[in-house]
């Protein structure tokens, strides 16, 4: 360590030290620039507790790993691969000597499955760990697991510029916190008058503010733009500057990379991604010119898979680019948004645990044999987005029906990558198939080569770019990362080089999607329908629009329908034939709304999705009632015929379950379709049309839901009629809020009270009408009303009817 340069950081070595000799956990927190990222490593190698083994440093980002291994190396004067290495998705540099070796986070959590026991390691430093990446968060999971159970002794390491320091030493049971102050530079913070009014205007606005930059300021510019299409088109407007003009971003070749992290012969203008926000050290950068904006992954609703998004940073981030003009020298940070705007920024960026798609999370989980619920993370997973994660598994055969990991789900675990893709690659049988699984599996990670709206949706147009076709709407630099991207995927199913992609892409996909397998809806050119049972559309001119089966992996949700803008052709005998057990061959009666009568049919069904049907001469009677119940229940029973009867047979019903309950039926309308209204369909025993029902006796029908004894005691507690005076009858009303009897007041003299109803549990009202019909009183104490009310009505009735009878005392 004495011949290490002495650097902020080195004055909180020492403790550091002391809590890792003492403890297995601890937190460092030191600012960006302190020397954490290559003097910590260093310095715990030669610790006795790591004799003879390895120190893991985790690098969230590609470039940042590969910076931090070569700077490493340079400082101990050995070339990489030796006592420092390597290991990223792209470049591997170990051997045999190896005792610190930097990886990205990725290849951590696949190192940890095929590897649970991280035999040899002495040691995990989680570099960044305030990003908060999934990986970071999934792999530092996994260690603690490990901690706890096969590896006591494991060192592990929180470090950051602005980590929450209380809860990862909380997560790490209570480690140690061991701060370094360092030391930075005033910088001077600008922001501009006006908001930009789109991130499209972000590439003109960089470079009129570089431009002004460097004429007002000395030293190297470090310019923040959320990715690489932003970062060329601002290149293209600094055409002429005095000074070199530098791109920095993770798909960079290493040399490009060193051209930016390197000094040059004269000033730098480097255009970064957020990789130069806090891992890389940029020398010579006096001025941060600041977009405003990060490229984050969410998930894509079009592909099921997460793509990268374009959002605004938070505070934080901001502070963290403006600290980069303070390194060496004051400097000053240029920020393209107004002070107001920065009030509303997020304090700090939402952790992507809280944000993303789980089923990657899930699937690495099931094979590490723990439940997510009980790992120990500083945000829990959302429930419901981890439900839906292990639903997808499901689907794709990675869990069993009990959320157990199967072979399937074990292979694709390996793949490190997205479960549907790697469900692609996992179905290949042979090199060539792999191969071209490679390819599909490589354009769905990137961005279609082919650009446009009206861009035809054959992948197979995508596939022949790859091979070396030409298309002058085809984006180059695209069809160059995906081409690096199959480079990688061969190499992990083992490819030998030179094979030749061959195999169906539409079986394939449809491994990986089998919620987006579409066939097309009656005769119309483009119309699909998912096995999601969601609506999809192609436009009538596009190849695949006669196609009767596709394999969807691109889509573009709008409305109620999506566009499809990536598939592949397929056929029924070909799905069948690889996916027996997805398909489901049925034979029975269905309920056909559109007709209104049951249809008896065989069918083969991929979910909701019908692929094949054709209609049944005959079927079983028992089956064809069901249906015939079924349809009748969607409907809310009304092609029966409900006459004053039935309806009022059915209110009285309802009214002994209401008050009474016990055996007494529950016949609303959610009641009686439960499992399909059974109880209807023992009545339609040679029925196959809703029309014919009308000839049911509706009466009968719901009187025989009633046990023995109840018909009997429905007749006895709620009478239809009540028999009134002088030898009439009048009928009880019971649909109202209140069972109610119509009379003239005439039928009523005599009757002193009225009747109760169940025992007097149901009230009765009585409308007392005028002999030309029309109620005059309302009343449920008729006695009380014959005593009081009844005169003023007596009055009015002798008035306007004097030929009735009018007595002053009826009752």
């Amino acid at each position: 360590m004495t011949s290490l340069p002495v650097l902020p950081v080195t004055e909180a070595l020492p403790r550091l030290a002391e809590a890792l000799a003492a403890g297995p956990n601890a937190v460092l927190v030191a600012p960006p620039g302190a020397g954490k990222t290559t003097l910590v490593p260093l310095m715990l190698s030669d610790q006795p507790w790591a004799t003879d083994k390895k120190i893991v440093v985790l690098e969230p980002r590609r470039v940042a790993a590969r910076a931090a291994a070569r700077r490493m190396a340079e400082l101990i004067g050995e070339p990489l691969g030796q006592k420092v290495g390597l290991s990223t998705r792209l470049d591997r540099a170990v051997s045999s000597a190896t005792r610190i070796e930097v990886v990205t986070e990725g290849l951590l959590v696949r190192r940890l499955q095929t590897d649970p026991g991280l035999d040899g390691v002495a040691a995990i430093l989680f570099d960044e760990a305030h990003e908060r990446n999934l990986d970071t968060d999934l792999a530092l999971a996994l260690c603690l697991d490990l901690q706890r159970g096969l590896r006591p002794e494991l060192r592990l390491l929180a470090m950051s510029a602005t980590i929450e320091a209380g809860g990862f030493s909380d997560l790490l049971g209570g480690a140690p916190v061991v701060e370094s102050l360092g030391r930075a530079f005033p910088v001077e913070v600008f922001h501009r008058p006006r908001d930009l009014k789109e991130p499209r205007d972000l590439p003109e606005a960089m470079a009129a503010a570089i431009r002004e930059a460097l004429r007002a300021h000395p030293g190297d510019v470090l310019a923040f733009l959320p990715g690489w299409g932003e970062i060329r088109r601002t290149a293209d407007r600094l055409g002429g500057v005095d000074a070199d003009v530098l791109p920095l971003h993770g798909e960079l070749p290493p040399a490009e990379q060193d051209k930016a992290l390197n000094p040059g012969p004269r000033r730098k203008v480097v255009l970064a991604t957020s990789i130069a926000e806090t891992s890389l050290t940029v020398p010579g950068v006096r001025i941060v010119v600041d977009g405003g904006y990060r490229r984050a992954p969410r998930l894509d609703p079009a592909t099921g898979l997460a793509r990268l998004a374009t959002l605004r940073i938070s505070r934080a981030a901001a502070e963290q680019r403006a600290g980069r003009a303070g390194r060496t020298e004051p400097g000053v940070a240029i920020r393209l948004w107004t002070e107001a705007l920065h009030r509303g920024l997020p304090l700090a960026d939402r952790p992507e645990i809280l944000e993303s798609e789980l089923s990657g999370l899930a699937l690495d989980c099931a094979a590490w044999g723990s439940d997510p619920a009980e790992m120990a993370f500083l945000d829990p997973p959302p429930a419901g987005m981890l439900a839906a994660g292990r639903a997808l598994l499901r689907d794709l055969d990675a869990l069993d029906g009990q959320g157990r990991i199967t072979a399937m789900g074990r292979r694709m675990a390996r793949m490190g990558t997205h479960p549907r893709l790697a469900r692609i690659m996992a179905e290949a049988s042979d090199a060539e198939e792999a191969a071209l699984a490679a390819e599909l599996a490589a354009l769905l990670e990137e961005r279609d080569p082919i650009r446009g709206r009206e861009a035809p949706s054959d992948i197979q147009l995508r596939l022949d770019l790859l091979a070396g076709a030409d298309d002058p709407n085809a984006d180059r630099a695209a069809i160059g990362r995906i081409r690096r991207t199959v480079s990688l995927h061969r190499r992990r199913l083992g490819v030998p080089g030179g094979t030749v992609a061959e195999g169906d892409a539409g079986l394939l996909l449809a491994a990986g999607f089998p919620d987006r397998i579409a066939a097309k809806r009656g005769t119309m050119d483009g119309a699909f329908r998912l096995a999601s049972g969601q609506g999809a559309r192609l436009p009538a001119t596009d190849r695949l629009g006669k196609s009767p089966l596709l394999a969807v992996a691109d889509l573009e949700l709008a409305g109620t329908e999506a566009r499809i803008r990536m598939a592949a052709p397929l056929t029924r005998e070909a799905l069948e034939k690889k996916f027996p057990d997805r398909l489901i061959r049925e034979e029975g009666a269905a309920f056909d709304a559109r007709s209104g009568a049951v249809i008896a049919r065989r069918r083969l069904r991929l979910g909701p999705l019908v692929l094949e049907e054709s209609t049944l001469p005959h079927a079983d009677p028992a089956a064809v009632a069901a249906a015939l119940a079924e349809g009748a229940a969607s409907r809310g029973f009304r092609d029966l015929d409900w006459s004053k009867a039935a309806e009022q047979t059915r209110a009285r019903m309802g009214w002994m379950h209401k008050v009474v309950g016990g055996d007494w039926p529950d016949v609303s309308d959610a009641a009686l379709a439960v499992d399909g209204a059974p109880w209807l369909a023992a009545w339609l025993s040679g029925l196959a049309k809703l029309s014919q029902l009308k000839a049911l006796d509706a009466t009968n029908i719901l009187r025989s839901l009633l046990p023995h004894p109840l018909p009997r005691q429905l007749d006895e507690a709620l009478p239809p009629r009540l028999d009134l005076p002088a030898g009439r009858s009048a009928a009880i009303d019971y649909t109202g809020e209140v069972p109610r009897l119509e009379a003239r007041a005439q039928w009523l003299y005599g009757m002193k009270d009225l009747p109760k109803l169940a025992g007097g549990r149901i009230p009765l009202q009585v409308a007392l009408l005028s002999p030309a019909g029309r109620p005059v009183a309302v009343t449920a104490d008729l006695a009380g009303f014959w005593r009081g009310a009844w005169a003023d009505v007596r009055k009015d009735m002798r008035g306007r009817y004097p030929r009735h009878d009018w007595p002053e005392t009826p009752g």
